[in-house]
């Protein structure tokens, strides 16, 4: 008489009897938690955003809800914007990138010189960028190739080129003669109101997003960050995705340089001053997790905006820069607590 297979036997020999019914799949559950907090998060530093104009209108109304001090504010966004994308990535592949402000200095003062500028608009642009993309391939080289340690390759080429820039500069603002990059800075280039620096961030952030969001590169760099040694038994070649990490860093000094160099009229070898300290501190209150893994474009952004409003805040207020930095610092603080606070209750 034929006995009835049972359903853990219809498998074959190589699954055993004992072999268990194969459960749900449950892949999309983390996933779909961590998309939550960043909803979250997102919709908290809108509503952060939304205090700060009513503590802005409220104390300053005649000058902070002035449409020219509202383009102010996405203007200086922007060009700080632009290296916090970049800086997005680098945070999110678990590294870190300290040079970002000098690199941005450096760019500025050598796309500036009188030899440069001989050749207009695009020489400008194209040395900007080229500065930007050498410093990051440096420092690409040094961490990915060389196994530096990130803090410490990055604190190098902050030295590095901070004092390359003093060099060219001579300790000199370096005045921009060239009308077509002077122009961009003029009210009557602004589209539909928009200045063409907004524009630009803008820009920048939708393909920042599409790049970490929507390409393998972007998971790549997602997978680095959770799990560097994972990754690469994965078959990712984490030396060159580090190296390209740091390049897009670079890339995006470059142009935040050109940037500064429309907002400013100039180069000089203070400009970027501690971009460092707010692009990270902009990604890590946006959501971009400081241990890597985890990453948020739209955060960042969001980041940024606040931190842009609260220093015109306190501008408008003729409160001293010493507040702000301290005000900055504790936002910082209060942020890495409620992502380790997050994290922890991630993981039970």
């Amino acid at each position: 008489m034929t006995q009835p297979v049972s359903p853990t036997q219809q498998g074959g020999p190589d699954k055993g009897a004992g072999a268990p019914v194969p459960r749900p799949r449950e892949k999309d559950g983390p996933a779909r938690a961590s998309g939550l907090r960043l909803d979250v998060r997102n919709l908290s530093l809108l509503g952060v955003l939304a205090a700060l104009v009513v503590v802005g209108g409220f104390t300053e109304p005649d000058a902070f809800l002035d449409t020219g001090n509202l383009q102010l504010i996405l203007t200086q966004s922007s060009v700080i914007g632009v290296v916090t994308v970049g800086m997005t990535f680098v945070i999110t592949s678990g590294g870190i990138d300290l040079s970002v402000g000098a690199m941005v200095a450096l760019a500025s003062v050598w796309a500036t010189t009188v030899a440069t500028q001989e050749y207009g608009f695009a020489g400008i642009l194209f040395t900007a960028v080229i500065v930007g993309l050498g410093a990051g391939l440096v420092n690409g080289l040094l961490i990915a190739y060389g196994r530096m340690v990130p803090f410490i390759a990055t604190l190098a080429m902050l030295a590095s080129a901070r004092g390359l820039a003093l060099q060219i500069t001579d300790g000199k603002t370096q005045i921009v003669t060239v009308e077509s990059v002077l122009d961009l800075g003029l009210p009557d280039s602004y589209f539909l109101g928009i200045p063409p620096l907004v524009m630009m961030f803008a820009a920048v952030t939708v393909v920042g997003w599409l790049v970490l969001n929507r390409t393998t590169f972007g998971r790549r760099t997602v997978a680095v960050g959770g799990n560097a040694e994972a990754a690469r038994l994965a078959g990712i070649d984490v030396r060159r995705q580090r190296l390209f990490l740091y390049l897009l860093s670079g890339l995006c000094c470059g142009i935040a340089a050109f940037m500064l160099i429309i907002l400013s009229g100039s180069g000089q070898n203070t400009n970027g001053n501690l971009y460092e300290l707010d692009a990270i501190a902009a990604a890590i209150i946006g959501g971009t997790l400081l241990s890597g893994g985890r990453g948020t474009i739209v955060g960042s952004v969001l980041g940024v905006l606040v931190f842009t409003t609260i220093t015109n805040i306190f501008a408008l207020n003729n409160l001293q820069s010493d507040v702000q930095q301290i005000a900055k610092g504790a936002i910082i603080v209060a942020a890495v607590l409620v992502q380790r606070r997050t994290s922890a209750h991630g993981e039970t």
